[in-house]
């Protein structure tokens, strides 16, 4: 299937052009992910037990930073706080699968 180029969501005037900008941020999400995972590799390689993994102020951190930059965006309430609980707990699951599996040893 022939990509379309992506345009400004401004200049679209057309839905082919919006879901051509759709289908290309979502690949760039998924990259996005990807390295993000990639550091929960790096982080189960570095911790030193299995207990390490889930911290509870941190995880209170990076979704209180999300919420934060999603409403000085504009994006709307709620939205930023249900995906990061989503992708925090799920990088925590990553991460201990990871260190359950000797990830973490040199």
């Amino acid at each position: 299937m022939a990509r379309t180029a992506m345009i400004a969501a401004a200049d679209c005037t057309s839905m082919i052009e919006v879901r051509a900008g759709v289908d290309a941020i979502d690949r760039e999400l998924v990259a996005l992910l990807r390295r993000r995972f990639d550091f929960m590799i790096a982080a189960a390689r570095i911790k030193p037990d299995r207990a390490a993994v889930r911290d509870e102020p941190r995880k209170a951190d990076v979704v209180a930073n999300a919420v934060r930059a999603a409403a000085a965006d504009g994006l709307p309430d709620g939205l930023a706080a249900t995906l990061w609980e989503t992708l925090v707990e799920a990088s925590i699951a990553y991460e201990l699968r990871t260190f359950d599996a000797g990830h973490n040893r040199p």
